[in-house]
């Protein structure tokens, strides 16, 4: 059997600052930290910060006065924010940058007198936050085409469109062009706004798929991008499956494969893939990883595994 890595695995930059913003906060105040919300959305991460006295809220009620208090990279909504401040908690905000520069443009539209549309997935945390910079009677979400026909808008409307990070140039196509079919007044951010960590790895599950017979994403069932990943190696006709760890590997997904190809979302650690490759190597010792060209080495976590 052949393991095919992905070219693009380990940590985007956003979820590798937002790690390190909470590995500078335990050195300098020790616990308990908190974290609203998840740091980010994998099991494994949360779960060793935990172990080291993190504590994961998802109400500011739970935190004791002066607190010290971790946002996530997803973002909050300004009103999280002034709460927090409110409460006296020392706030360290480990946002990640492309989220709050999605946060500006939101409020920018806003001044210009624009309806904002988001796409993206409701109840998604980052959805959440962004939504926080926008009037509640200036905003729509949608997720599908069909969402954007329901839009009860005039044509005429001065619309503007944001997008989640954790979508993708590819999985936005549509649905920018249905709005551009709607609305005659419409506006959006620059395409180098779009994650390129989201749509380079979904290219590189796309490469996969050209010579793998299973596709294996290592992954949280909470991760938006994880998701996708898997959902694109599917649509490229390859069956694929997310796993949060090595003992959620079926035997008899792989079993009888020739070549099994392994990808990862952007918070993942590449040791949980290390440890899908070992598990792989006990079921059929006689297995070899190949490296696709411009393999990207990801940084290592723990810092000492």
């Amino acid at each position: 059997m052949e393991i095919y890595l992905a070219r693009k695995q380990g940590f985007c930059s956003g979820v590798a600052s937002a790690i390190e913003i909470v590995e500078q906060a335990l050195a300098k105040y020790g616990p308990p930290l908190y974290v609203y919300h998840e740091i980010v959305h994998n099991t494994f991460v949360v779960e060793y910060f935990r172990k080291n006295g993190v504590l994961f809220v998802e109400n500011l009620r739970d935190i004791p006065e002066g607190g010290r208090l971790v946002l996530s990279a997803h973002g909050v909504a300004p009103s999280i924010m002034e709460q927090a401040r409110n409460h006296g908690f020392t706030v360290i905000d480990a946002s990640c940058p492309l989220v709050k520069k999605v946060h500006r443009e939101a409020m920018e539209f806003v001044r210009e007198g624009r309806h904002v549309i988001l796409i993206g997935h409701k109840g998604h945390q980052e959805i959440i936050g962004t939504s926080g910079y926008v009037p509640k009677e200036k905003l729509s979400i949608v997720q599908t085409v069909d969402d954007v026909k329901a839009l009860q808008l005039s044509s005429e409307t001065p619309v503007a469109y944001l997008t989640q990070t954790t979508l993708s140039i590819d999985e936005t196509r549509e649905i920018i062009a249905s709005l551009q079919k709607k609305f005659v007044n419409l506006t959006g951010p620059a395409q180098k706004d779009i994650c390129y960590a989201t749509q380079s790895r979904q290219d590189a599950v796309k490469e996969l798929a050209k010579v793998c017979d299973v596709i294996l994403i290592c992954g949280s069932p909470n991760s938006s991008n994880s998701n996708r990943l898997r959902e694109t190696g599917d649509r490229a006709g390859v069956p694929s499956y997310i796993i949060d760890s090595a003992d959620e590997l079926n035997i008899e997904w792989i079993r009888g494969k020739e070549r099994v190809g392994i990808s990862s979302g952007a918070s993942v650690p590449h040791c949980v893939v290390r440890d899908v490759i070992e598990r792989i190597r006990l079921m059929f010792p006689d297995s070899e990883v190949k490296y696709f060209k411009n393999f990207e080495v990801p940084d290592q976590f723990p810092n000492n595994p």
